[in-house]
């Protein structure tokens, strides 16, 4: 008789173990989407100018001469908004070189995104033509 009882305990009380999440880790859950959200949000119009680069880099490259290229840059630029950022990219930043009988414009630049406090997230792009 012993024994059956020792089963029966046993199967009760593992019957009786709770599971799923606890209220301390459902906060930490809960703060790290947010966060993660946060950080996303905030990452938008980043990709945002790194898409509209890219497509004004694209119809700059159909330019032959560098001043072509410079000129068209800086017209499609005005139109893309691309200059509304405290550091805008200038048509003098750019890298305007020729591979193959093509003609390949290149820029690099640094995007910082204040989170909180000291804390910031910073993106080192680089974008070209190709």
């Amino acid at each position: 008789m012993f024994p059956a009882s020792r089963r029966m305990i046993a199967m009760t009380s593992g019957r009786a173990r709770q599971r799923g999440l606890s209220f301390v880790s459902l906060c930490i859950l809960v703060v790290l989407i947010v966060f993660v959200g946060y950080v996303a949000v905030k990452s938008i119009p980043v990709a945002s100018e790194y898409m509209s680069l890219k497509k004004t880099l694209k119809q700059a490259a159909q330019q032959n001469t560098v001043s072509e290229v410079r000129a068209t840059y800086d017209r499609v630029a005005s139109i893309e908004s691309l200059g509304n950022y405290t550091d805008p990219i200038r048509s003098t930043d750019l890298a305007i070189t020729k591979v193959n009988d093509r003609v390949v414009v290149s820029v690099e630049y640094d995007r910082e995104i204040p989170l909180f406090g000291p804390a910031y997230l910073v993106y080192r792009l680089n974008v070209s033509s190709e």
